[in-house]
């Protein structure tokens, strides 16, 4: 690895991206490797225009709008599904005429690319939105800037980040689906010491990527106890780990995974609003994921860059509002929020103990799965 950038992001991008296979999916844009990456790779890091970023003036959008028409376009490295990608592109280019650019891959995958993209001395995205622990690590290792937008006011208190180098934008609330077919709502678990009873036995899926739920239950359970508590679950009922949180949601309605413990609200609301035969509750608290936006710290198009990380957190908020996403913004969320107790995953902490947990959740779900198979 390069000098420049093997410290916390790139060992964190290694550890993290470990099983991660080849086969990201191209939405729109497919940038090309450049052919100067090593004379730019010595090239200083520094923010492109970092007082635009940081503009408050009335007329900050007129001056935004003026600049990306010049530009052109923007490209975006995220992890929402093709369809958001179609959705909030299409509306961003009819508002404003910019044509934006989306690759998308996990959200693995979109810090493995940024940080491999970056080694060799090359900034191909303009804007990255995935979730918050892959933000924090570019964060860490000075990919982003400091951006502010006049929509800050609307959002959570928890989408706000202390650094001011992402915003959360959309939030990946961890529930428990149901096949309504196979269980009643009132056999739903009321507890996690309810799944211990013999009826859940081979009845129950997880995502295999879900470290940060784990690390969040066990530490809430209290760490003895909780760790304690999925070693028993898996040896009396078992845990069916699968790949992939829409998965796992499809395997519920099909009933072959009767309930699946960590899927997105979002996953489980689309199935059910095409007439899937599933439902979804919460053990309390619900485990909450802010995934957000960042703006690189050398963008191509600085002002198409900022234009669209304003849009998703005005406009875009009501699109992913309406494809069941629980939104950042007071202005489109779901009142579910108010009625739940919440507890909201640390990116830091998740960052600095991700090498400690990912090493239990193999150890207690994944190998032991594979050892039953």
């Amino acid at each position: 690895m390069t000098a420049p950038y093997c410290s916390l992001a790139t060992a964190f991008a290694v550890a993290f991206l470990g099983s991660l296979s080849a086969g990201a999916v191209h939405a729109q844009s497919n940038p090309a490797a450049n052919p100067a990456a090593g004379a730019a790779a010595s090239a200083p890091v520094s923010p492109a225009a970092p007082n635009l970023a940081l503009y408050t003036g009335s007329d900050r959008e007129q001056r935004l709008i003026q600049g990306a028409k010049q530009e052109g376009s923007v490209t975006i490295y995220t992890s929402l599904t093709v369809q958001d990608t179609i959705n909030l592109g299409n509306a961003f280019e009819k508002k404003y005429g910019i044509k934006p650019k989306f690759w998308r891959a996990g959200s693995e995958g979109v810090l493995q690319r940024i940080v491999t993209e970056i080694r060799a001395g090359h900034f191909e995205f303009d804007v990255v939105e995935t979730n918050g622990p892959e933000l924090e690590a570019l964060h860490r290792e000075k990919m982003l800037q400091k951006a502010w937008s006049p929509y800050n006011a609307d959002l959570i208190p928890e989408a706000i980040m202390p650094h001011g180098e992402w915003v959360g934008t959309r939030l990946n609330m961890f529930v428990q689906i149901y096949n309504t077919k196979l269980i009643k709502k009132e056999d739903f678990p009321k507890s996690y010491q309810d799944l211990l009873d013999p009826k859940w036995k081979g009845k129950l899926g997880i995502e295999a990527a879900d470290v940060d739920w784990f690390g969040t239950v066990v530490k809430e359970m209290g760490e003895e106890k909780g760790l304690k508590f999925f070693r028993d679950l898996v040896a009396a009922n078992g845990l069916s780990v699968r790949k992939g949180h829409t998965l796992l949601a499809g395997l519920t309605a099909s009933g072959e995974v009767p309930l699946g413990l960590t899927v997105y609200n979002h996953n489980a609301d689309q199935l059910k609003a095409k007439g899937a035969p599933v439902d979804w509750s919460v053990i309390q608290p619900a485990i909450v994921r802010s995934n957000g936006e960042g703006v690189s710290v050398r963008p191509a198009h600085p002002n198409a860059a900022l234009l669209f990380y304003d849009f998703v957190l005005s406009d875009g908020q009501a699109i992913l509002a309406k494809n069941e996403y629980l939104t950042a913004s007071r202005k489109t969320t779901s009142n579910i929020l108010d009625k739940l107790k919440l507890k909201f995953v640390d990116p830091v902490t998740v960052l600095d103990e991700n090498a400690k947990w990912e090493k239990l959740f193999s150890e207690i779900i994944t190998q032991q799965q594979k050892q039953k198979q």
